[in-house]
C-alpha cells in the first residue's frame, strides 16, 4: 500500500523559517518540532493525520499559538498548523458565519464587523478562534450574548480515525457538548466553526485608574458592582504590581455614553482616581482599544487563574495586594472579568464549560524579559493560586497550568466523567493527547 506524504506548507528545522515557525506566544517553553505542517485545506490535515499514524510520530495541533503552557507544541514530533486555512463565510440572512479553524481574532472582527455584526469573543487579535471557543471563551461582550461556545452552531472536524465529521445539537450532539468548554485537543482536529451572530454598531467604552493606595477600596467596589450591574455591560479590572502603581478598570457597554456614566457611579465616587472618562465609539474602535499590542507579541510568561462565585472578603483583597507589593517585577498583575448575565443563566452541565455560577473569571499574570527570572516569577504564580484558592474555585481551562495537580477538577468539574465518556467514544486510543488532555477509559472499546 502507498505510503501517505504530507501535503501543505511544510518547515523543518533545516529550513530559514523554522525559528518562526515554531515559537508560540509563550517563549518560557522552548519546544523544537521535527517537523511543522502548516495547511491549507481539509486534505493536507488528513494527510498529516495519516502520515503520523503511519510513521507512528507524536503529534500535537496548532491554531493561534496562544497555548499558555505551548502543549500545541512537541519536541521532535510533528506540529498540525491550521493556521492558513482562515477563510470567513458570512451568511447575512440568516445571521451565521462558517470560519475556517485557522482565523485569528483580528480577521474574524474586522470581517464580521463589514457586516455590522459580531460575536462575543476574546481581546487580543491574535488569539485563534478554535482554542477559544473550545475552552468556552470569555470577553467584553460575555454578559451580554454569553460565551463564544454559547453561540456555536456547529462543527467539522477530521476524527481519530480520519473521517470528516459534522456535530451539532442533533448531530454527534455529545461530541459538539464537549466542544463547547471541553478545551481544545482533545477530541479532533477542528477545521471549521459555524457561529450565531449579533447586531453591533455603536457601543460605549470607559476606563478609571487609581493609584496603588486604594487597590483595596476599588477591588471591593468594583467585584460588589460589576457581575450585577446592566447585563449590557462587561467590564475587567487589573490590580498591577505596587511598583507600576496602577488599579484599572475598562469595560464595554452596548449602550449610550450617557447611560454608560450613571452606570458607573459606583466606581467613580471610590477612592481618588487619578483618571476617568467614557467614550461613545463605533464598535470596531472598542475591539481595537482593548486589544493590547503587548499581549499579541512573543515573549517570557506565565499565567494561571481561577474562579470568584462570591464576593472576595477583605483578608483576600489584602492577601492579593501583598502579594503584588513584593511582586518579581512591575509586569506582574492580577486581572479579573465579570461575569453573570447571559453566562450565568446557561446550566452548568449544559455545555461542558462548568463555572456557570462564577461571577467574576480571575487571571495571575507574569511576564519578565529574562530567562534567569523564570523560576522566581512562576513560584510567585503558584504562590498566589495557592493562598488564593480557599476563596476561589477551579480555573479556566484556557487559563491552563501545568502545575495544578488535580487539573480534571480544576478545569472541568462535574462534568469530567462525561467528557471522558466523549473521549472514549470519538479517541478510544488517545491519539489526541497532550500533557492535561482528556483520557479515555481503558476497556471501553
Amino acid at each position: 500500500m502507498e505510503r501517505t506524504k504530507l501535503t501543505g506548507r511544510i518547515v523543518t528545522p533545516d529550513d530559514k523559517e523554522y525559528e518562526r515557525a515554531r515559537i508560540n506566544n509563550n517563549l518560557s517553553i522552548s519546544k523544537f518540532p521535527s517537523k511543522i505542517v502548516f495547511c491549507q485545506k481539509t486534505e493536507d490535515i488528513l494527510n498529516a493525520l495519516r502520515w503520523a499514524k503511519e510513521n507512528k510520530v507524536p503529534f500535537r495541533l496548532r491554531s493561534g499559538r496562544h497555548s499558555y503552557e505551548n502543549f500545541s507544541l512537541i519536541t521532535g514530533g510533528l506540529v498540525i498548523d491550521v493556521s492558513e486555512m482562515n477563510k470567513i463565510l458570512i451568511n447575512s440572512k440568516k445571521m451565521t458565519a462558517k470560519i475556517e479553524a485557522g482565523a485569528n481574532l483580528g480577521k474574524v472582527y474586522n470581517k464580521l464587523w463589514k457586516y455590522g455584526m459580531t460575536i462575543p469573543a476574546g481581546t487580543e487579535s491574535s488569539v485563534g478562534i478554535v482554542g477559544l471557543t473550545l475552552g468556552g471563551g470569555i470577553g467584553m461582550l460575555s454578559r451580554p450574548f454569553g460565551l463564544t461556545s454559547d453561540n456555536l452552531i456547529e462543527i467539522e472536524m477530521v476524527s481519530a480515525n480520519g473521517e470528516l465529521i459534522k456535530a451539532n445539537k442533533s448531530e454527534n450532539s455529545d461530541l459538539f457538548w464537549a466542544c463547547c468548554g471541553g478545551g481544545g485537543g482533545n477530541f479532533g482536529i477542528i477545521t471549521s466553526l459555524t457561529f450565531r451572530l449579533h447586531a453591533i454598531s455603536n457601543v460605549s467604552i470607559f476606563s478609571i485608574s487609581w493609584e496603588w493606595e486604594d487597590l483595596e477600596a476599588a477591588f471591593r467596589a468594583w467585584q460588589d458592582w460589576a457581575p450585577h450591574t446592566d447585563e449590557r455591560l462587561t467590564s475587567q479590572i487589573e490590580l498591577k504590581s505596587k511598583e507600576a502603581n496602577e488599579i484599572i478598570a475598562q469595560g464595554v457597554f452596548i449602550g449610550s455614553s450617557i447611560k454608560l456614566k450613571k452606570l458607573l457611579r459606583p466606581l467613580t465616587t471610590i477612592g481618588s482616581p487619578k483618571n476617568a472618562w467614557v467614550k461613545e465609539v463605533p464598535y470596531i474602535r472598542a475591539v481595537k482599544f482593548f486589544d493590547v499590542p503587548s499581549g499579541n507579541q512573543p515573549a517570557l510568561r506565565k499565567r494561571s487563574g481561577s474562579f470568584i462565585e462570591k464576593p472576595l472578603p477583605p483578608q483576600a483583597i489584602l492577601m492579593m495586594k501583598q502579594f503584588l507589593a513584593n511582586a518579581p517585577n512591575s509586569n506582574s498583575s492580577i486581572w479579573h472579568q465579570s461575569l453573570g448575565g447571559a453566562v450565568g443563566r446557561v446550566a452548568s452541565d449544559d455545555s461542558a464549560y462548568y463555572y456557570r455560577k462564577a461571577i467574576i473569571a480571575q487571571e495571575y499574570i507574569a511576564t519578565w524579559e529574562n530567562r534567569d527570572e523564570e523560576k522566581q516569577n512562576i513560584s510567585w504564580i503558584e504562590a498566589l493560586r495557592k493562598e488564593l484558592s480557599p476563596y476561589t474555585a477551579g480555573d479556566y481551562v484556557n487559563f491552563p497550568d501545568r502545575y495544578i495537580k488535580d487539573w480534571p477538577k480544576a478545569y472541568y468539574g462535574d462534568n469530567f466523567r462525561r467528557l471522558r465518556e466523549v473521549k472514549t467514544k470519538y479517541d478510544p486510543f488517545n491519539l489526541f493527547y497532550f500533557l492535561q488532555s482528556i483520557p479515555p477509559y481503558k476497556g471501553w472499546f
